[in-house]
Parts: structure tokens; sequence; C-alpha cells
């Protein structure tokens, strides 16, 4: 094979992210194109296919992902999420400390099972109209929010997008995230959230002027449809609990997500155009793309390249390896969506491993990488874009100078963390 095709390929797939975040274009339609061009210039030049590109595609991922998603669009509606908040803000009892750990936590625990964008689409509106009503500023609630869903989200197969790549890849159970990842998200949460605490203590130490008003907020009143909410509610606890015996099955989790769909479109049968209309399309059709252009990446020999590059780097203490894999992905991540970073690194990993080389360390490594070095930058995950954007509402929006000084530390505390225990477990991952 000539070196044309990989340059080619290369070509076109870093061309594409370029376009993809300047954000001039809708990422979606750049990374169809940039698809369609790779297999055009693939079948031109005879290193890539049609049949080769749907082969490349991980339908597995793609089903998980749109089963959560049509779950979430149906209990959206019914107020759940802002029942949640609600509930928080009552118990605060108007006390911004109080308030700043019960967000965070329910941010968390939500980040676990839904995807990171969704939980603060959800939750970051409410927080803002809470925060008006006790009369403080929203900047450290939200930061925090969309530093934490991404911290957590880390924790579970179906937390992160990466998470449920590098499942489908690697041959992890829901169970696997829950042993190997969630001790190590739960230790960095901690250090996350403490060290949050101390980087708003000028935010939270201002007495809200409305302190009692809060508690005139009835959690009744925001939930619409309570009986809807508490079917959806059933159908997802059996998905979950599916998923911790998915592997024993011998079923993948997205026929679980989707049977759960399945089950909860039949039981509550809701207007389907809607439910459909809510589901995030464009995201499965930005994954598919970004799975098309990778695959024209390794027929091209690309990724056989940096297979070998890394193969040579080898012969430094595996743990080290390991450790530096977790910054290096972070750093990418920083400044490119962990989506595309770790599609592209999937190959790559699969690769070391047919040298010899023991990867199961790795995907955990690249999993810590992804997930936490998203914080670092306003850029860095699309959940911190959205608060950002939703911040421009209030009196005290979010910018990146700001931003920088939050995420960065928390991105370099959680990095560290996580570092430092996956050299101590390094054994046992």
């Amino acid at each position: 094979m000539t070196a044309l095709p990989a340059i080619l390929s290369t070509i076109i797939f870093f061309g594409s992210l370029a376009l993809i975040f300047s954000e001039k274009i809708n990422r979606s339609i750049v990374a169809i194109a940039g698809s369609v061009l790779m297999i055009g210039v693939g079948t031109l030049f005879n290193f890539y296919s049609e049949e080769a590109a749907i082969e490349a595609i991980d339908f597995n991922t793609l089903g998980l992902l749109m089963g959560m998603m049509i779950l979430v669009a149906m209990l959206e509606p019914t107020g759940f999420f802002e029942y949640l908040a609600v509930l928080a803000a009552r118990a605060s009892e108007g006390k911004p400390i109080r308030l700043f750990f019960l967000l965070g936590s329910i941010t968390t625990v939500l980040s676990m099972f839904l995807d990171n964008v969704t939980t603060v689409v959800l939750i970051a509106p409410v927080t803002i109209l809470i925060s008006e009503i006790l009369g403080v500023s929203a900047l450290p609630y939200l930061v925090t929010e969309a530093l934490l869903s991404n911290t957590g989200g880390v924790a579970t197969l179906v937390g992160d997008p990466p998470n449920v790549l590098i499942g489908s890849a690697a041959g992890l159970s829901f169970n696997d995230f829950l042993i190997y990842s969630l001790p190590i998200v739960l230790v960095s949460w901690a250090g996350a959230l403490f060290l949050l605490k101390y980087l708003f203590k000028k935010e939270l130490s201002k007495r809200p002027r409305r302190s009692k008003a809060v508690m005139k907020l009835n959690p009744a009143e925001t939930l619409n449809h309570p009986e809807t909410a508490r079917k959806i509610l059933i159908v997802l606890g059996g998905a979950i609990l599916f998923f911790f015996v998915h592997h024993l099955l011998h079923i993948e989790p997205s026929l679980v997500a989707l049977s759960a769909a399945a089950i909860a479109l039949m039981w509550v049968q809701p207007d389907i155009h809607e439910v459909l209309n809510k589901v995030e399309w464009s995201v499965l059709l930005f994954f598919g793309s970004l799975f098309v252009m990778v695959g024209g990446l390794e027929h091209s020999g690309v990724l056989e390249m940096i297979v070998r590059l890394f193969d040579n780097a080898t012969g430094i203490s595996p743990v080290l390896f390991g450790v530096l894999v977790i910054w290096i992905v972070a750093a990418l991540s920083a400044v490119v969506d962990n989506v595309p970073i770790t599609i592209a690194l999937i190959p790559v990993i699969k690769g070391l491993g047919e040298t010899g080389m023991d990867i199961g360390p790795l995907w955990w490594a690249l999993a810590f990488g992804a997930g936490f070095g998203g914080s670092g930058t306003i850029i860095g995950s699309s959940a911190n874009i959205i608060v950002a954007t939703l911040s421009e509402k209030t009196r005290t929006p979010i910018t990146s100078a700001l931003w920088v000084k939050r995420g960065l530390p928390v991105m370099l505390v959680t990095c560290t963390i996580a570092s430092i225990l996956f050299a101590i477990f390094y054994r046992w991952l």
C-alpha cells in the first residue's frame, strides 16, 4: 500500500475535525460530509468501500444511545427532573452551601444514567430559577453541575458516550464499570466537589436575600404527569437491573435499552411523533459518521502506523504508559470533544493488544482521560458549552477565562487522583 491513501484519509479526518470544532457549520453535517468523502476517496484509491464503512459502524453503541434517548424523551415532559431540583432546593432551606452539595449530588447521580448533555439541559434551567428566587448568583451552581456531570458520567457504562464506545469495543459490562471505574470516580468526584467549594467560597458565603422563598415551592406542582413518570421510572429501573446481568444472559446493552424503550412506548402510548422529535438524531448521525471516518483511517494504514509508534514507546513501565495515556487523552479532550478522540483511539488500543500488550488497564485509562479531560476548558465538553450558553440569561454569564480558572483545576485534580489510583490498582484493572 502506498502512502497516498494514508495521507488522504488523514487530511479528510483532521480537516473534518477542524471544521467541526470551528462551530461555523453544524458538526453532524460536517461529519456526514467527511464520511461520504472518505468513502468516495477510499473507493477511488481502492482502500475503502461502502461495505467496509458499514462494518466500521458500531451499531451496539448507536442502539444503546437511541434506547436511552427515547426513555429520557418520554420522562422529560413529566417534570420529574424539575421535581428533584425543587426537592433539593427545599431540603437546602435556602442555605447556599447546602444547595451547592445537593444540586451537585443530584446532577452526579443523574449523569451516571443519562448522558451529560441531557442532564444539564434538564437541571440547569431549574437551577437558574431557584437562584433567582433566592437572589443569589447561579454561576457556582451551573459550573459545578457541568463539571460534576463530566466526572460522574465516567462511573457507569451508560453515563458518558466514551464509556459506551469503550464498553462496546472492549466487551466491558455494566458491572465492570461499577467494579473498576466507580470507586476511582467516587474519590475523584469528592476531590472535585470540595475543590469547587473552595474555589467558589466567596460566592457561596453570600447570604441569600430571600432564603425563605424556596420553602414556598411545591415539588408536586412541577410533576405534570406523575402516573406517566412512575411507569417510565419502573421501566428504567428494570433496564438498569438488566444492565447488571446482561453479560450473564449473553445479550448486548443496546438490546436492553431498545427493549426498555419499546416497553415504555407500549405501556405509556405517548404521541410517537413528539417522542421521536426529541431524540437527538443529529448526535446518532454524528457518531455513525465518525465511525465511518475512523474506519477509513484504519483501512488506509494510518492507525497501524500509530500502533507501531506506540509500540516503540512501550519499553517504559506499563503503569507509567497507562498514566501517560490518561494525561494525553485528557489534554486532547480539553481542546477537542472526547467522542472523536475516543473513537479514533479505540482501534489503536486494539492494535496494541494484537502486539501482545496487556491492554485491559488501557481501556480504563482511556475512559478516565476522556471523561475528566473535558472539564479543562469551556469547549472540552458539550455540557460545558450548554451551561455557558444558558448562563448568558443570568447576571453573571460564564466566560472562557472564568471556566479555565474553575474547570482546569478540577481537571488537574481528578486526573491526578485517577492516575494515583490507577497506578495503585493497576494489577487488578
